[in-house]
């Protein structure tokens, strides 16, 4: 995969990479959103995901490693059951019917979310614990079929969770969780037999610490507010790169 690349699209794709994980450092959550389009210049489409997949998973270690005990570990035990069921209905969905239809649903229920949390008319509402189950689920459903659940869990924990970083070590735990099974399908599989593969994810590696890093510092200079309002932009980004799926 190395072979064809040259020093200065490592460096492009490095820094593309750098700002990607500091979105994840911040929000735990939305590097597909940012990366894959860049990195679809560069390398085969089917390797992006296993190639991300290998880098979030440490980028999730790596944000949770430090703060591990500020995750809310109850709304993870309720949540990862609901992920589980609900990512075997979506490859379900994904193998016998076309999920593109449900696509435009998810999107623009996602880009009406944002733009009324945005707005300011209303504080973000507080989410009982019975919550957990559409949002766990149908969350699930999306990152099977789609590799993009993780604002539906941001929805969710930023309505439960009063501490921003509480949040984010919460989701970046989810995120870790959901990444590790990919990675272990890809494996099954056989995608990381590639030699050049893996040495393509080890020079990324670093620019994936160094945005974690970044964006981990910014959060904790940032008030609650501010962080809610960064999660619901990157929300409404990811609604509005769903609902432009549709139309290619």
């Amino acid at each position: 995969m190395l072979e064809h690349l040259q020093i200065v699209d490592l460096v492009i794709i490095g820094i593309g990479l750098t700002f990607a994980y500091i979105i994840f450092g911040i929000t735990g959550f939305g590097t597909a959103l940012i990366a894959s389009p860049l990195l679809a210049f560069f390398i085969p489409v089917d390797k992006i995901v296993p190639l991300l997949a290998l880098l979030d998973c440490s980028a999730a270690i790596a944000n949770v490693a430090r703060d591990r005990k500020q995750a809310n570990m109850g709304e993870i035990k309720r949540l990862v059951p609901l992920m589980i069921l609900g990512s075997l209905l979506g490859a379900g969905i994904l193998l016998y019917t076309n999920p593109d239809k449900l696509l435009i649903y998810l999107a623009i229920f996602v880009i009406l979310y944002a733009l009324y949390s945005l707005s300011g008319f209303k504080p973000v509402a507080e989410y009982s614990a019975k919550a957990s189950v559409p949002f766990g689920f149908i969350g699930g459903i999306f990152s099977a079929l789609f590799g993009s659940g993780g604002f539906i869990y941001a929805i969710y924990l930023s309505g439960r969770i009063p501490d921003k970083n509480g949040i984010r070590v919460t989701q970046s735990t989810l995120i870790g969780l959901s990444t590790f099974t990919r990675i272990v399908i890809f494996f099954i599989a056989g995608v990381y037999t590639d030699w050049l593969f893996l040495s393509m994810a080890l020079v990324l590696f670093p620019a994936m610490i160094i945005g974690v890093f970044i964006g981990r510092r910014i959060t904790l200079a940032l008030s609650r507010e501010s962080f809610l309002k960064i999660i619901n932009i990157i929300i409404l980004i990811s609604g509005l790169a769903l609902l432009s799926r549709t139309f290619l």
